[in-house]
């Protein structure tokens, strides 16, 4: 019995972080960010995406206290022109954000060529 009372804490758990982290990245970033579960988004959920209305991003939560498997988790979202990323939590560690290397370089130099061309634009 003890294992079903902690197999529904870590389910609870988990949702609540994904909440959590829907509040942030939408008061942050996207305003209409919220869980899949929430927007009834029945196929998100299904292929391991926990978020919607993160334009550009797949995303998934994992509040756990061991080290999920990135790799398989990043490989079993769907592939395509979105980029993967997972948010991990532990208690009382703070959160970390797990994508590709290839996705992260796109990012970094997305984000280095829009600054350039920013700067030049407030030279002239």
């Amino acid at each position: 019995m003890p294992q079903q009372s902690a197999t529904i804490n870590s389910k609870r758990k988990g949702s609540q972080f994904e909440r959590q982290m829907a509040a942030i990245l939408r008061a942050e970033i996207w305003p209409e960010c919220y869980t899949s579960r929430f927007m009834g988004s029945a196929w998100d959920d299904y292929n391991g995406i926990d978020l919607t209305g993160t334009p550009g991003f797949h995303i998934q939560c994992k509040a756990m206290e061991r080290t999920p498997p990135y790799h398989n988790i990043l490989k079993a979202m769907p592939q395509g022109k979105k980029t993967n990323i997972v948010i991990h939590k532990r208690n009382n560690s703070g959160c970390i954000v797990a994508l590709e290397l290839d996705d992260f370089i796109k990012l970094v130099k997305n984000n280095y060529e829009t600054k350039i061309h920013l700067d030049k634009a407030s030279i002239r």
